[in-house]
């Protein structure tokens, strides 16, 4: 009975992953050697990415328990899934990136913020800019007219300052 109590524990503590992920990504990780799986832990770690290798038997008892049965069919194989609660869009980005590198990576399917995604939704998302990467470009977006505005005031009030200097010069040359 320990050993069932304990299944259930994992299968619980893989649900509430699948359940706390923005994204989630399940790869088929054969053919990787020891040195490229530890690289790619080290990458995911670095990113903030939870990377684990589970039996497919508890994967699938956690996705039901979790409401995401559309992960049952690529649970075959030998199977890897990276969670990341912080971007929905990072697990995406190092798995795809990882399997341009090392061509036995291969990405089985995901899931984004509930939903769960194709393996070409999963290349889409990889070619999105990072969330740091969209919030800098919002900024600048909104910083433009700012600068845009206090151009015109500075042009402005250099306009206003030349004539002004040019009447203060033709009234000094007149008085002389």
């Amino acid at each position: 009975m320990p050993n069932l109590e304990a299944k259930k524990a994992l299968v619980a503590e893989i649900a509430e992953k699948l359940k706390a992920s923005q994204g989630t990504v399940v790869v088929d990780y054969r053919g990787l050697n020891v040195e490229e799986v530890t690289e790619l832990r080290d990458k995911a770690r670095e990113q903030g990415i939870e990377y684990k290798v589970y039996k497919n038997s508890s994967l699938r008892f956690a996705a039901k328990e979790a409401g995401q049965e559309g992960l049952l069919e690529s649970l075959k194989g030998p199977s890897a899934i990276a969670f990341c609660e912080a971007d929905p869009i990072a697990p995406a980005k190092l798995m795809s990136d990882f399997a341009k590198d090392h061509e036995n990576l291969e990405i089985k399917s995901g899931v984004v913020d509930g939903k769960v995604v194709s393996v070409e939704e999963i290349q889409a998302l990889a070619k999105l800019p990072s969330r740091e990467e969209l919030v800098a470009m919002t900024l600048r977006g909104l910083n433009a007219p700012i600068t845009g505005f206090v151009n015109v005031l500075n042009g402005t009030i250099k306009g206003l300052v030349v004539a002004l200097s040019a009447i203060a010069d033709k009234k000094k040359e007149e008085a002389a």
